[in-house]
């Protein structure tokens, strides 16, 4: 049987999509569709009659995700599934089941962990900083999500945080939990334990739940922590209407408690499992995918990405074979490498290009402001991820109140004048002002809004375009700002651009210099692959010699890679001097791979 919903798809997609009967993992590497395929599988159960909407749970990780989801399915013509976080779903079945089971309305969640865990320090005499308090909360978070007792936490993480020794580590942590039961609050991780102990302990509410879901989809399965996989398998009962999809190259959140062997040992769990491979990128170059399975040939789970071609289905990414080669440079310092980046991006937007398909990556936030400045003083406006959400600026919510009041009056011109005069109305200049700062923010944002106008459908009139505007805010699907995007590599994940450049690739940096043990380098390499992999069309990778006592050696990960899938650049000596600097500044300095 056939369904609108799997027109486009190739061959490796609709396999995915048309298995709707669990046990099925998708095995899904960077740029292969995954999304779109977890979309049109629900559509299609759907249309084929195989599901009920109102029975379906689309778990994800964020609220953003979770929103792109409920945007594709209403594209589909889908309503009513339950595309959420776990943390929301958990959320929702406590708030409805507490009143039944404690005839009293469930507590409230903690609106900032650390605030409370001060005032928790304070009533045992302990007077930590707020960077120590902030570590506290982050071993908290660890320690619920991957299900410890407070003395089991000591025994595996014994050498205490910061100043504070473990003892007192565990005695802050006894404070902080008396502390909010007296409040009659949760925290966030309690939400998920609360959750799965009411569905554990309570046959009613178990048998409840099981009837109201019977079809789960969970995507970004290698981030799962032991406490949602519990929740998912309490969530499933005695049921295997399962769909997995995951990609254990990109598991960046073993930090946090994550882990990937929920999906690699997917078809030992589940032995009829259905295992589908998604290798086929329908984003990258084949150069770029070529540095991308270099860095993680061998490694458990590593898929080998193929470059889409011609004539295959799907989101059409070939190439016609001018794309640039991936290259890597070297720098004297970070000044010099942020100026290098900011000539190259300069070069690639005079050349045509829209400043939004460029993104400049990076490890630590730390290291943006210093390329903040190098491309404010050539001109260009910047965005970095992670900031403001864009729904949340004051300039927006200004713009939509004055397009939502602009929807009830009488219009007398077309639709696409009146959004462009009342965008006006509230700032909106033909020109933009200068680059850096928030008027360039501002400014940005009200211009992203009128592309939204002139790329709506034809037959948009002003209120239903206001009312799409407050979809996409609940949904938190922002539009693209025409800025080049700053990000960290972890905020990039999921994200895409057609030129990324991969700063700061040397030791120290990425890896990070607290990445000691194998786990933690290899963890290191697969945030590199999420950058490597966020590129469409050209990736450059540079490094950071540094000075004095900050002297840097290239990552071992470029050694790696050697340069069999990377462009070498005109050359630097190692200690060359001022005129080193100047060559470097002016983005030709050479990349040392050794």
């Amino acid at each position: 049987m056939t369904s609108d919903a799997l027109d486009g798809l190739d061959e490796h997609q609709l396999e995915a999509a048309r298995a709707l009967r669990g046990p099925v993992c998708v095995l899904a590497g960077a740029g292969t569709g995954k999304t779109r395929v977890i979309t049109r599988r629900i559509a299609h159960g759907v249309d084929t009659g195989a599901y009920s909407p109102q029975r379906v749970m689309a778990v994800t990780f964020t609220a953003k995700a979770a929103g792109e989801m409920r945007g594709r399915l209403r594209a589909l013509g889908v309503s009513g599934v339950s595309a959420r976080t776990f943390h929301a779903a958990a959320l929702a079945q406590v708030n409805y089941f507490w009143p039944t089971l404690a005839a009293d309305q469930a507590p409230s969640i903690i609106d900032n962990k650390v605030r409370m865990l001060a005032h928790a320090a304070d009533g045992i005499g302990l007077a930590p900083d707020t960077a120590t308090l902030r570590d506290v909360a982050a071993q908290i978070e660890w320690r619920k999500v991957t299900m410890r007792s407070i003395e089991q936490y000591a025994a595996a993480r014994p050498d205490g945080v910061g100043r504070l020794r473990v003892e007192q580590v565990v005695d802050l942590q006894r404070a902080y939990e008396k502390l909010k039961d007296e409040r009659r609050q949760m925290d966030f991780e309690d939400v998920l334990l609360t959750c799965a102990g009411m569905i554990e302990a309570e046959p009613r509410v178990a048998a409840a739940v099981h009837e109201q879901y019977r079809h789960f989809t969970v995507d970004e399965f290698q981030d799962v922590s032991p406490l949602q996989n519990r929740l998912l398998e309490l969530w499933l009962g005695d049921r295997r209407d399962l769909c997995v999809v995951g990609d254990a190259s990109q598991t960046i959140y073993s930090f946090t408690g994550a882990d990937a062997r929920y999906l690699l040992e997917f078809d030992r769990t589940y032995d009829d499992a259905r295992v589908v491979r998604l290798e086929r990128n329908y984003r990258s170059t084949g150069a770029v995918l070529a540095v991308a399975n270099d860095l993680m040939r061998g490694r458990a789970g590593a898929l080998e990405l193929v470059a889409a071609r011609d004539g295959d289905a799907s989101v059409p990414a070939a190439r016609d074979g001018d794309d640039p080669l991936p290259a890597v440079r070297a720098y004297d310092d970070d000044e010099a490498e942020a100026a290098g980046i900011a000539a190259e991006v300069a070069g690639i937007i005079a050349a045509g290009a829209d400043p939004d398909s460029i993104a400049i990556l990076y490890r630590s936030h730390a290291q943006s402001a210093v390329v903040l400045n190098a491309l404010a003083s050539r001109g260009i406006a910047a965005t970095v991820l992670g900031g403001r959400k864009f729904f949340d600026m004051p300039e927006v919510r200004q713009a939509l109140m004055a397009l939502r009041a602009a929807s009830v009056a009488p219009v007398e011109t077309g639709f696409l004048a009146t959004v462009r005069d009342v965008l006006r109305g509230v700032g909106l200049t033909d020109d933009p002002p200068q680059a850096g700062g928030a008027l360039r923010d501002g400014w940005e944002a009200r211009a992203a809004l009128l592309r939204l106008a002139e790329e709506a459908a034809p037959g948009t009139d002003l209120r239903s375009f206001t009312d799409d505007l407050q979809a996409r805010a609940r949904d938190q699907h922002e539009p693209a700002t025409r800025t080049v995007t700053l990000s960290t590599l972890h905020a990039a994940k999921g994200l895409e651009w057609d030129h990324v450049f991969l700063i700061g690739v040397s030791e120290g940096l990425l890896p990070i210099s607290y990445a000691t043990t194998f786990e933690a380098v290899d963890e290191e390499r697969r945030l590199a692959y999420v950058g490597v992999t966020r590129a469409a069309r050209s990736l450059t990778v540079s490094w950071a010699r540094g000075r004095g006592r900050a002297d840097r050696e290239p990552s071992r990960f470029l050694r790696e890679i050697g340069t069999g899938s990377l462009r070498s650049a005109d050359g630097l000596p190692r200690h060359a001097g001022a005129s080193r600097r100047a060559g470097a500044a002016s983005g030709t300095g050479r990349p040392v791979v050794r």
